[in-house]
This record gives structure tokens, C-alpha cells and sequence, in this order.
């Protein structure tokens, strides 16, 4: 057994399905608290922007300068001079580089080590990092190089959060109601964005360190937590793992054959199960299975069973899983409208609406969260309710262009509280494929068909797909803080466009979703194992073709 050491001296649960429940319950909560964290700690630097550049110096005690003909002489140097945009946007882009080409890396690395060691060692690096930038502000740091090494290696340890918590909801949860599942366990992405804002607000106007400080604490300690409670794996604890499959796959013809050869075999399949269960645990020796299997290891005594050893795979075969590709690259422009909010929404908000101070046009982005959160649970359960991931993403990205739009030509002209609707909204559209395509389509494409021997794929197809995101993630932040010195609104058009890039680069996938919606099968031939067969035990059927197939 490798469960943290906490988990093994609490007392069990009683009762096999009550322990399984119990389990999956606490991994999705500890791991929603986890990634809360990681954006909790992401989003002081969008709030406190407006207090290191631009700001309101009629406003501060003049103290010992003597420059008051500066209207900006109480900005933080170096993002005192004309290019502090530019400069502030060089900061995100090192941040968000160092993330996406990590991102990489560490899908790599979540699937060849302990989950539980990596993600903890992850948070406690990102914690670090984040409180050094705010010491900044406590040691008067004015080096430009200093912030962008912090935020380089910052972005880095950053890294390691998406592909472990991915893999360890995707170990304990198959695909029944994933979307819907995953749908509101990423409100945490919006949580954290929320609750970062409001930290970080609360300390700006006074001493912007500390904005970084304490979630720099809270990620760092949640990080310790993971070292002695997290379980990433249900063979971790001895139980059962979930069912991947998805009967989609199957035509009707097949879904036949099948429940035909299950009639067949219910007794034999019955004994297989059994043998499987005790084979399937870690905990116990080769010896004690057979002993805990008693008469039904003898059913089968010619044959040995050999525990199945999880293999990760290579990062080609990742890319080569059908939809990897495009959803990956459509997550690069749907990220980039993202992060550009992310990192730039609090700013905007504090230059159109000029009555708003600091802290609280902070306060007024989180509406766009709150937004993020009801769209990535409508997006899950409507891709749920009618298996079409891709058609659901393009109809949010879709709708997500016209109220950029309407949001830039009358936010700030409409009264405070239609302005929050509106972010609400956008919120919605813009946060919702975002979120599906980052947790549930992940979570499939990793499970897929073609990677179902290598139950280690989730950590690298999240990897690629987030990674290839994060370099979306990456560019737009930077481009906004070149070009929102020609006017917000050239920014809102860059954004536009993107989305209507994203909804594009789904076009096939779209197409494969409906034909197999209104045929019943997909472009290619799915293999169907019965249930009843074991491997090296009976001789594995032919695969069934569906008459619509075989023409």
C-alpha cells in the first residue's frame, strides 16, 4: 500500500461501497481545494497592476519627493516610465512561458512519479515563489530582472498542479457524468480567481506585499496537506476502479454481440470478476490471493494471472490519440481569451470606470468568475446530456464574440450593476469551454480507446492539451499590454477573433460527433472485448463490425 501514512492509521470505512464513496468524495474535494489554491496564488498580480503603474498619485502624501510635477512619481519603480505596460505584459509572458513549456515537462513527470509527492512538493515551490515577489515591497526590490526570475521559476513549480489533479479525479471517476462532475469541481479555477482577488484587494491600497504574502501561505500549507492525505489512486486504498469505457463507442449492432456473448457466459463471467478483484489489489502477496480467492483461483488452475503494470506513455502516441490535436490547439485561442481577463480584467476596469479605486475594481471582476463558474457546470452537464463535447464548446465560443462586443461599447456606460451582469455573462461563454476542454474532454481523451492498456495516459494528454493552451495563455496577456496603448477596443477585437479561430478549429471533431450521433458509429472500427474474457484465459472473440461498417 502506498497511501500517506495519515490515511492508513484512520479507522477503515465499513462496508465496500460506502469506503469507495467516501474515498472518491474526499479526493474530489481535497483536490478542488487544491487547484483553488493555485489560483488563489496566480491572481494578486492582475490586482495589484494598478497600484505599480498609473496610479492615482493625487491621492498619496508626497512624503519625501520632490518631482510633483510627475503625475505618476508614486508608481513602483521600475514601472514608473512610459513603457510600464509593456513591461507588466513581459512579466505575464515570462510567467506564462515558464508555465507552458513546464506544462510539458510535467505531464511527464506526474505519470512516471508519486502523484502525492509531486503535487506536494508543486504547491510548496509555487508558495515560495509567490510570497517572493511580495517581499519585494518589503525589501524596496526595484529590479526589473528580480520580478521576472520570480515569476519564471514561479510559473514553473505553477506547473505542476493541472496534470496531478486531472489525473488523480480521472483515476477515481470514470465517464458516466464526468462532465457534469468535473463541470463543478472546476469552479475552483473561479474560487481561486475570486478569492485571490479579494485577498490581494484587501491589502493593495496599503502594502501590496502582502497581496503575494498570504497566499503564498495558503498554497504552501494546502501543499503539506497533500503530503499526508492525498490518495491519488483507488489501488492506493484497495479499491475498485472505475469504468472508462464509454458505450458511445459502440454501434448497435455490436452493443448486440455483446449482450448476446454476456447471456453466454454470465457464470463464467461472474468467476472472472472475482478472480480479477483479488488479483487486482497491491496490498496483499501473490500467496494471499490465492488464498483469498480460495475455489475460484482453481477454476482456473492451468493459468496464472500476471498483475497488470501500469505503463506511462510517450508524448507522440499522446498526440496521435484522435481530438488531442484539436483540442488542443482550439484551447490555445480559448485560453488566450482567458488568461487575458485573468491577468488584465481588474486593469481595464479600473481605467474605464475612473470612479472605481483599486480594491475596488477588484472586487467588481469577480463577477466575470462568478460568470466562470455557472458556465463550466452548464457546459459539463449539457455535454453529459447529449455526449457532444466538441458541438458544446463551439456554441459557447460562438455566443462568447458578439457579448465581448457588447461588453467593450457599453460596459462602462451602462449602470454599475448591468455592467456586472454583463462580465457574469461573458464569465459564462468565455470560462466554459475552457473549463470543459481542460477537465472532462481531457479526462476522455486520456482514457481513450486506443491508450486503454496504458492507464497512466492522463497526466501527459493533459499536459499537451493544457501546455499547448498555456502558450495561448502566454501570448495574449502580453499582446494586451502592447496593444492596449492603441485602445481597449483593438484588445477586445484581438479577443473576438480568437474565439472565432477556437469555434473553427473544432469544425471536424464537430462533424465526427454528429455522424456518429445521427449513425451510431464512428469513422473508425471499435473493437469490443467481452467482459467474460481474461487475458491468457479464453480465446479473445472476433471483433464485430456493424453492418453499416462492413458496406
Amino acid at each position: 500500500m502506498t497511501a500517506p501514512f495519515l490515511i492508513r492509521v484512520l479507522p477503515n470505512v465499513s462496508g465496500y461501497q460506502h469506503r469507495d464513496l467516501c474515498y472518491r468524495t474526499f479526493v474530489l474535494v481535497f483536490t478542488f481545494f487544491c487547484y483553488t489554491s493555485y489560483h488563489l496564488s496566480r491572481k494578486p498580480i492582475s490586482v495589484v497592476k494598478s497600484v505599480l503603474y498609473h496610479k492615482n498619485c493625487s491621492d498619496v502624501a508626497h512624503g519625501n519627493s520632490t518631482n510633483t510635477s510627475d503625475p505618476y512619481w508614486c508608481d513602483w519603480p521600475p514601472f514608473d516610465k512610459s513603457d510600464a505596460s509593456s513591461l507588466l505584459g513581459t512579466l505575464d509572458l515570462c510567467y506564462l512561458i515558464a508555465y507552458a513549456v513546464a506544462m510539458f515537462l510535467s505531464g511527464h513527470l506526474a505519470d512516471r512519479m508519486n502523484l502525492r509527492h509531486y503535487l506536494s512538493i508543486g504547491m510548496i515551490g509555487s508558495g515560495i515563489f509567490t510570497m517572493a515577489f511580495g517581499f519585494g515591497y518589503f525589501f524596496n526590490i526595484h529590479s526589473f530582472i528580480f520580478y521576472a526570475c520570480v515569476q519564471v521559476v514561479g510559473g514553473a513549480f505553477q506547473a505542476t498542479g493541472w496534470p496531478s489533479v486531472v489525473a488523480c479525479v480521472g483515476n477515481w471517476f470514470g465517464k458516466g457524468k464526468r462532465g457534469l462532475i468535473m463541470g463543478i469541481w472546476n469552479a475552483h479555477t473561479s474560487v481561486g480567481n475570486i478569492l485571490g482577488s479579494v485577498i490581494a484587494g484587501a491589502f493593495v491600497d496599503i502594502a501590496w506585499g502582502w497581496s503575494f504574502v498570504v497566499p503564498g501561505i495558503i498554497i504552501s500549507f494546502i501543499g503539506i496537506l497533500v503530503f499526508f492525505f492525498m490518495v491519488p489512486n483507488p489501488r492506493d486504498v484497495d479499491c475498485a476502479k472505475p469504468d472508462h469505457s464509454d458505450t458511445l463507442e459502440q454501434d448497435p449492432q455490436e452493443q448486440l454481440d455483446v449482450d448476446q456473448s454476456s447471456v453466454q457466459h454470465k457464470e463464467s463471467e461472474t468467476k472472472v470478476q472475482i478472480v480479477s478483484r483479488c488479483i487486482d489489489t497491491e496490498a496483499d502477496t501473490e500467496e494471499e490471493r490465492m488464498v483469498r480467492a480460495g475455489e475460484t483461483t482453481a477454476l482456473l488452475p492451468s493459468r496464472r494471472h500476471v498483475p497488470h503494470k501500469e505503463k506511462a506513455i510517450s508524448i507522440w502516441k499522446a498526440f496521435m490519440i484522435p481530438g488531442v490535436l484539436e483540442f488542443s490547439l482550439c484551447l490555445f485561442f480559448a485560453k488566450l481569451v482567458s488568461y487575458t481577463f485573468l491577468y488584465w480584467l481588474p486593469n481595464y476596469i479600473s481605467v474605464s470606470e475612473t470612479s472605481l479605486s483599486a480594491s475596488q475594481s477588484a472586487y467588481t471582476s469577480t463577477m466575470f468568475d462568478v460568470g466562470g463558474i455557472v458556465g463550466g457546470i452548464l457546459a459539463g452537464y449539457i455535454s453529459d446530456r447529449f455526449r457532444l463535447r466538441g458541438l458544446t464548446c463551439v456554441i459557447f465560443l460562438i455566443a462568447a464574440a458578439p457579448l465581448l462586443f457588447v461588453y467593450q461599447a457599453y460596459g462602462s456606460k451602462v449602470p454599475y450593476y448591468a455592467n456586472c451582469l454583463l462580465l457574469v455573462v461573458c464569465g459564462a461563454c468565455v470560462n466554459g469551454p475552457y473549463s470543459l476542454i481542460t477537465t472532462a474532454v481531457s479526462a476522455d481523451l486520456g482514457t481513450h480507446k486506443s491508450v486503454r492498456e496504458s492507464a497512466k495516459a492522463l497526466g501527459m494528454v493533459t499536459a499537451i492539451i493544457d501546455g499547448t493552451g498555456s502558450i495561448g495563455a502566454a501570448l495574449g496577456p502580453m499582446l494586451t499590454g502592447v496593444i492596449s496603448n492603441s485602445g481597449w477596443q483593438n484588445v477586445f477585437y484581438m479577443l473576438i477573433a480568437a474565439d472565432f479561430v477556437a469555434a473553427l478549429l473544432l469544425s471536424r471533431v464537430v462533424v465526427k460527433e454528429i455522424r456518429q450521433k445521427i449513425y451510431g458509429y464512428e469513422d473508425d472500427v471499435t473493437i469490443i472485448v467481452p467482459k467474460n474474457t481474461v487475458q491468457g484465459d479464453v480465446e479473445s472473440p472476433k471483433p464485430s463490425i456493424s453492418q453499416s461498417q462492413q458496406k
